[in-house]
């Protein structure tokens, strides 16, 4: 199956219907992943090559949980979940931050290209940036427990901040281990096509910091 039938087949299947730019958008990202990919250090060989349903697909299952406004992608790495989410939601005011220049410089050069005019890739520590307003939503993949994403992005959090973090396996222990400040709302069960491993939505709160 080519990229576009892999893609178009996956998004049906989680009822998402995006318009043929959005899907453009989509593919050519996809493109400059693998162009750019090695001299970047973004992924893996292995994950190129599974590049729709580890990253595109896993991470437009978890746009139907994300609220406009303004997203906060930490640690964005390659630019996930971020890209996806601003492609799939061109009303998101997506900041796309990483504190790895070369990452950063690949995030500018996919916005440039592509045109998100609602992406800003920001070049900061997330410890020592701080917005004003701060983010309405913070999501990431990158930090290994939820103790650690909610301690690194607490003096963002307002009183109605949400913070997404995407976790394989339910991550029971990690739950248990936190503190009073920083509240599980709601784990959601996520079902990502063309992948078989467990996908869970984990959406918490915290005190402000």
């Amino acid at each position: 199956m080519s990229d576009a039938g892999a893609l178009r087949a996956g998004l049906c299947d989680l009822d998402i219907e995006p318009g043929e730019r959005a899907l453009e958008e989509l593919l050519a990202y996809l493109e400059l992943v693998r162009r750019w990919g090695r001299a970047y250090n973004l992924v893996s060989p292995g994950d190129l090559e599974q590049f729709i349903p580890r990253h595109l697909l896993d991470c437009a299952a978890v746009a139907p949980f994300v609220p406009g406004g303004t997203l906060l992608d930490a640690g964005s790495g390659a630019g996930l979940p971020g890209v996806p989410l601003a492609i799939l939601h061109p009303e998101l005011r997506c900041t796309l931050l990483d504190s790895v220049g070369k990452k950063v410089r690949f995030l500018r050069h996919v916005q440039r290209t592509l045109g998100l005019d609602n992406v800003t890739p920001v070049h900061h520590r997330l410890e020592q940036w701080a917005p004003e307003p701060p983010p309405d939503t913070i999501i990431s993949r990158a930090f290994k427990s939820l103790l650690d994403f909610g301690t690194a992005v607490r003096h963002l959090v307002a009183p109605e901040t949400r913070l997404l973090a995407m976790k394989g396996r339910y991550p029971e222990a990690e739950i248990t281990a936190l503190p009073e400040w920083l509240k599980v709302l709601e784990v959601k069960k996520i079902d990502v096509p063309q992948l078989q491993a467990e996908r869970h939505l984990v959406i918490m709160a915290g005190s402000v910091g």
